[in-house]
């Protein structure tokens, strides 16, 4: 109880206090708190968290970007009411704070499809809070989509661009291993291979396809390069390269560029 008050008056001091070092260094405080107790406790405190989102100073939505995901990904099955934060901010007008934001999704998105898989492998059932996380995950991909191909920052392009790639590796097919991976608890990036057999909310064809449509999507990016700023260009090149089914499109993509 003690831990919670004090938590409570260090985001109040975060949230109103006149001078900037107060601000930081209590949040700095709170965040320290709120790693120390339980996940379950720490969830408590977290719409208070949320409402620093509302903060004129830039360095403070920052801070409240870092600390949520350390937080977040603590107490990932409590944390939908800190997702919206993040969605929010990867239009904050500070670029910086857009970028970590997409940064911190990605992270979330990995660690959602990897818990809801080993859940089920394990229990049999997935959560139904990580069902709702989930949705949320998907309203992230759409708005990352959406600045990945609209006019905008470069930076925050460039990792809403890398998120694609993400996807791309996610949703690909890798077999090697990967039951043996599961089976015994090691930590490792999702592959939809890891849903062989079913699963009560991820589809591993809907997947595969959606991975299938964001190359296409990318190669559209190639056909028309005068559309985009020589660092995205080269971006969607290495992004293409690294994926297994870039192999499929290699020729094709040669043959366009030759002909066009």
């Amino acid at each position: 109880m003690a831990s919670r008050d004090q938590a409570l008056s260090l985001l109040a001091a975060a949230n109103t206090h006149s001078d900037l070092a107060v601000k930081l260094s209590s949040l700095k405080q709170a965040k320290d708190i709120l790693l120390s107790v339980e996940p379950s406790s720490a969830a408590e405190l977290f719409p208070y968290l949320a409402e620093l989102q509302f903060s004129p100073e830039s360095l403070v939505r920052k801070m409240l970007v870092e600390i949520i995901e350390e937080v977040g990904l603590k107490a990932m099955e409590h944390c939908s009411v800190l997702i919206p934060v993040l969605l929010a901010f990867m239009k904050d007008p500070d670029p910086l704070i857009a970028r970590q934001s997409v940064v911190s999704l990605t992270r979330f998105f990995c660690g959602v499809l990897e818990e809801m898989a080993l859940q089920f492998r394990r229990r049999g059932k997935v959560e139904q809070c990580l069902e709702e996380l989930w949705l949320w995950m998907i309203k992230f991909k759409d708005a990352a989509f959406a600045i990945a191909m609209e006019p905008g920052s470069v930076g925050t392009r460039l990792l809403s661009l890398k998120f694609l790639e993400t996807c791309v590796l996610l949703f690909t097919d890798d077999t090697n291993d990967s039951d043996k991976v599961v089976a015994e608890g090691n930590r490792r990036l999702f592959n939809v291979s890891w849903l062989v057999g079913g699963h009560p909310v991820l589809d591993p064809g809907a997947l595969m396809s959606d991975a299938d449509r964001t190359l296409g999507i990318l190669l559209d990016f190639l056909v028309s390069p005068s559309h985009l700023p020589g660092s995205l260009t080269i971006a969607v090149v290495n992004c293409m390269l690294t994926s297994s089914l870039m192999r499929n499109y290699w020729a094709w993509i040669l043959w366009h560029w030759w002909y066009r």
